[in-house]
């Protein structure tokens, strides 16, 4: 029996109306998340738990195409599009109630058309899962995995309000199209898949950096306090590690390398200063076990171990030993305190060791290098950029202000030590100044050198970034943790100078989440960018449009640095200035003021931004530790406080203010209008932190009524058939007694994937031991 054309239009006349079908309040597709399968890659799991996955799109394609012999066989496939969600999810949840109520629509369409068959069982097909794993009707889970509590929200993203996007169909739908969580996949490693990749952050700015403070709002009003730190950790409990590093750009295999691999070794170990101090003593330093947290590796490791395997040339290859040294130094790098003299020991260390193993060693020993063993002569701060070929100097640029394309040949990617350089990717590189301070650059572009005396060498063209004691800034500016600021700086390095890959994120994506990878891994080293540095003028600029940072190729992409999302804004820490009595910091900037001494943070827009008052507003206004916030009034009419200058200069008649004042007083008619009859107490830091603040001004946003009381969409939870099957597949790898057929072995080798509940319980052990 074949499909006639009027069975074939009744079947996509169903399917349309399925699609069309919504929520009571026609908020929303409930059909949005069942198109398209799960990505197998990041739920895995999906297809080891449901025989036959199936999707509307994959239906009508199948129907389109000719595949059905009949319809009941187009029938069977779209009941296990949501015979296969009501197995995988909890009846609680939204995706098991959008299933059912799409179900009953499209069981009622079909039985109205008298040209289709009538399915001749009610009960699910012989593929589904209910019927392969079996029904669970009264199943009991184990006493260590309650079945009534979600997973918790370490591991999945915040439920999206009612008038938002449904959370994700866990198993019904692509991973491309949804925002919201998926079930945890967790291999032997420990490893947690990305969750579904959401919609990118605003391309906007936050203006919470700058100087001075931001008006009404204090340091201490701006201290991450512990509950923003467990937002954090909340979120970073479930972010997947990083694996390893990969097996491409490793050392080359030549005659003699067991040989070789003594002689790096002792150099490294042996290598000193002008005054005879051993950098070694950092690498020394470390235990031989490993117990860093986010590592990517877990055997112990130390500079005595490699050693001692080098002098028995225990070594497989010369990658096993260069894969070894790069663990090492990794180790190292976490270990030791970023920016401190061991620390920059170590960089110095792995950078000398690169310079051995590259095409052009230098000479030694002793290996003596004026530039730390940097491939340029000087670093930010102290590098000047080419501006024109008349410049007096004879000898070349270290940087220029734009992107060359001379003597190279432009390639998509270069490897390196196990790392994959792309376009628009973060790294440290070494720096020639400092080596406890690395380069923090973005990559513009990947070349192959057709220079004579580098012919067919790789590298990158990197825009630097500045630290904050790489500037020139005023004594009162504040800074973010790890704040960087982007400059015109472009160099062009070669792989040596690769210390690690890092992330870097503007602050409208910083303070909502973190990246996913693989443009960001936890152990990573993560920097925050607001604004523009130009070392020229000693200015800064704040960012309007980010898309203007990065490279061309990138702009406006919806991949670019996604994030996983807190379920709340977290601003980062502010420092003062690292030049301040008491700081340590070293650097080749300094206090001081702008070029012309009339020029301080700017605002950037077209070519009409408007500048900033050199003039800062007094700390002890607004700063103390026991000020809090004043809800909807600025320092002008905080009592206690001295009015301050206005940030802006007068603006002509006519003119648009740059913000509207929404505070309670001009509500109110204003403070001549009130006079004494107003009344102003002050909102506790400690309450003002509960609150959301304004993206733009940062002030805490204050409402006249409450919310909305608007129902919350539930975060997926498991199912009791989806416990039940983990149960089973358990208990059949672990009896000893099963039949040790083909088949039984076979099925005892499927990995059964840990429960979040379970998940969360060896967490929490780990950070007892810890």
């Amino acid at each position: 029996m074949t499909i006639t054309p009027a069975q074939r239009s009744a079947i996509e006349e169903i399917i349309d109306i399925i699609k069309n079908t919504k929520s009571p309040k026609k908020k929303r597709n409930l059909t949005d998340l069942f198109l398209e399968l799960v990505d197998k890659d990041t739920w895995a799991n999906y297809y080891q738990v449901i025989p036959e996955p199936r999707c509307l799109n994959g239906v009508s394609r199948s129907l389109q195409d000719g595949s059905y012999n009949e319809p009941l066989e187009a029938y069977e496939d779209l009941s296990l599009v949501f015979l296969n969600a009501l197995y995988y999810n909890e009846p609680a949840s939204q995706i098991h109630k959008d299933a059912e109520t799409l179900k009953s629509t499209f069981e009622n369409e079909w039985k109205l058309r008298t040209v289709l068959p009538m399915p001749t069982r009610t009960s699910p097909p012989p593929t589904s899962a209910q019927k392969v794993h079996g029904q669970v009707a009264n199943h009991q889970p184990p006493p260590e995995t309650p079945i009534t509590s979600a997973p918790p929200a370490a591991l999945v993203a915040p439920a999206k309000s009612a008038s938002q996007q449904a959370p994700t169909p866990i198993g019904t739908s692509s991973t491309s199209a949804v925002d919201s969580p998926a079930p945890q996949q967790l291999s032997t490693s420990n490893q947690q898949p990305s969750s579904p990749p959401r919609m990118s952050s605003p391309d906007m700015d936050v203006d919470v950096g700058g100087t001075p403070e931001p008006e009404g709002i204090g340091v201490d009003d701006m201290a991450r306090d512990g509950e923003s730190d467990l937002v954090v950790q909340q979120l970073e409990r479930g972010l997947p590690r990083w694996e390893n590093l990969g097996d491409f750009g490793w050392m080359k295999e030549k005659d003699g390398s067991e040989d070789r691999w003594l002689e790096l070794v002792l150099a490294i170990k042996g290598h000193k200063d002008a005054v005879g101090n051993r950098y070694a003593t950092a690498l020394e330093a470390m235990p031989e076990e490993t117990n860093i947290p986010y590592l990517s590796f877990n055997f112990p490791l130390s500079l005595k171990l490699v050693e001692s395997h080098a002098r028995a040339k225990s070594y497989g290859s010369n990658k096993a030993f260069d894969k070894e040294i790069a663990q090492l130094f990794e180790k190292a790098r976490r270990w030791h305190e970023p920016g401190s003299d061991a620390y920059g020991h170590v960089l110095l260390l792995q950078r000398l060791y690169q310079a051995l193993t590259s095409p052009s060693p230098p000479s030694g020993p002793p290996y003596i290098s004026p530039t730390n063993f940097a491939s340029l002569r000087a670093g930010p701060g102290t590098a000047r950029p080419l501006h024109s070929s008349s410049d007096s100097e004879k000898l070349p640029a270290v940087t220029t202000f734009r992107v060359s394309s001379k003597d190279r040949t432009f390639v998509d990617e270069v490897t390196y030590r196990g790392w994959s350089i792309k376009l628009a990717e973060w790294l440290h590189l070494s720096n020639p100044d400092d080596p406890s301070k690395p380069i923090i650059a973005q990559v513009f572009k990947c070349y192959v050198s057709d220079e004579p005396t580098r012919k067919g060498q790789p590298g990158v063209t990197a825009c630097w970034y500045y630290r904050p004691e790489q500037t020139f800034h005023p004594a009162q500016r504040q800074f973010w943790e790890n704040e960087v600021f982007k400059t015109s700086h472009f160099a062009d390095h070669p792989v040596e100078d690769i210390i690690e890959k890092i992330a870097c994120q503007f602050t409208a994506r910083h303070i909502r989440g973190r990246p996913r990878p693989p443009s960001w891994y936890l152990g990573w080293p993560l920097y925050v960018c607001d604004s523009r540095y130009n070392d020229r003028e000693r200015i800064f600029v704040k960012i309007k449009n980010w898309n203007s940072c990065v490279p061309e190729e990138v702009r406006k992409s919806a991949d670019f640095m996604p994030i996983y999302p807190f379920e709340r804004m977290v601003f980062p820490r502010r420092f003062g200035s690292p030049f301040l009595k008491g700081s340590r910091i070293r650097g080749p900037g300094g206090i001081g003021e702008s070029a012309d001494k009339a020029e301080g943070e700017r605002i950037e827009g077209g070519g009409t931004g408007r500048k900033r008052s050199r003039k800062p507003v007094a700390p002890t206004d607004i700063s103390g530790p026991s000020k809090g916030l004043y809800v909807g009034v600025g320092p002008a009419n905080v009592p206690g406080t001295t009015p301050q200058p206005a940030a802006y200069p007068p603006q002509p008649a006519g003119a648009q203010p740059r913000t509207e004042d929404k505070s309670i007083i001009t509500a109110a008619g204003g403070a001549t209008v009130l006079g004494s009859n107003a009344s102003m107490e002050k909102l506790p830091a400690e309450t003002a932190r509960h609150f959301d603040r304004d993206p733009e001004t940062n002030e805490v946003l204050w409402f006249a009524a409450p919310p909305l009381n608007i129902a919350r969409t539930p975060a997926p939870k498991y199912s009791l058939q989806y416990l039940h099957w983990l149960a089973t597949k358990r208990k059949e790898v672990d009896d000893d007694s099963m039949d040790v057929s083909e088949e039984r072995l076979k099925r005892a080798r499927v990995s059964v994937t840990p429960t979040a509940t379970e998940t969360v319980e060896r967490l929490l052990v780990v950070d007892d031991l810890l």
